[in-house]
């Protein structure tokens, strides 16, 4: 397939593809003239790279991980759950980090001069 109509099959721009392809995530085969030319599974590879990005994984985490999780014959529920468990360690570490801050911002907005921390007559 050319990369127009995985674009269009698979939900994403041209743009988005190619930067997959840079990024080490997908592999097209070049012709002669140098189109590129994508194998079908690459429909079902970009699906996991967008379903994994909504799940919070980045592109540099999805590229680490591709290797152990597109053979489906040695993914097992261990791994995925280990690799949830632990982006939900860190989820639950910046939402800790976000309510301190909303906390911090909530004392500080009663005050008269919230900059400098303390109530100003």
């Amino acid at each position: 397939m050319k990369i127009g109509e995985v674009a269009v099959r698979a939900g994403v721009s041209a743009d988005a593809l190619r930067f997959y392809e840079e990024k080490g995530l997908i592999k097209p085969q070049r012709s002669a003239n140098g189109y590129r030319h994508y194998p079908q599974e690459t429909l079902q590879l970009v699906g996991y790279i967008k379903l994994a990005q909504q799940l919070g994984f980045s592109l540099k985490e999805i590229g680490e991980n591709l290797p152990l999780l597109w053979n489906r014959e040695q993914v097992s529920s261990d791994l995925l759950a280990r690799l949830f468990a632990e982006k939900i360690a860190l989820l639950d570490e910046r939402i800790g980090q976000m309510y301190a801050l909303r906390n911090l911002l909530a004392e500080r907005a009663g005050q008269v001069c919230p900059l400098l921390g303390a109530d100003v007559p």
